[in-house]
């Protein structure tokens, strides 16, 4: 069963995402985002490239060629995924496929609607019976 991960109360959702990747690739497994929205999918891929002046996160659309191989894919509708490590959720709704993956990782910022929407969505997965670990965040 899908274990998931609630971080809440962050400022930036889109840093937050890169910053988790980055932890999860070090951990030798792969990550999809999820993010139907063309535009925020397209803000995510540039902060992937920049987030850090360190270290390099990996990444393209699940659609490339290099996907099989690559740490991260950006999807926007769930269709091509190529593993079943991890999966951050960018979207305001749970992802109809969250549960082909071994862990889910959902964001929360501190704006009442966002908020309001992940409360939504830790209700959905609390009451099919999901392991859900909560990490709150300090203003990231």
């Amino acid at each position: 069963m899908t274990l998931i991960d609630f971080y809440s109360g962050t400022n930036n959702k889109l840093h937050t995402a890169c910053r988790l990747s980055a932890k999860v690739i070090k951990q030798n497994l792969k990550v999809t985002i999820y993010i139907p929205d063309i535009k925020v999918a397209t803000q995510i891929d540039k902060l992937l490239w920049s987030f850090s002046s360190t270290e390099f996160i990996p990444h393209c659309h699940v659609k490339d060629s290099l996907a099989p191989e690559t740490p991260v894919t950006i999807s926007q509708n769930g269709d091509l995924l190529t593993h079943d490590d991890v999966l951050i959720n960018l979207h305001d709704q749970h992802p109809p496929f969250f549960s082909r993956f071994l862990r889910l990782i959902e964001i929360s910022e501190t704006t009442s609607e966002d908020a309001e929407a992940a409360r939504i969505r830790y209700r959905f997965y609390k009451d099919r019976g999901y392991e859900i670990r909560h990490h709150k965040l300090q203003n990231t």
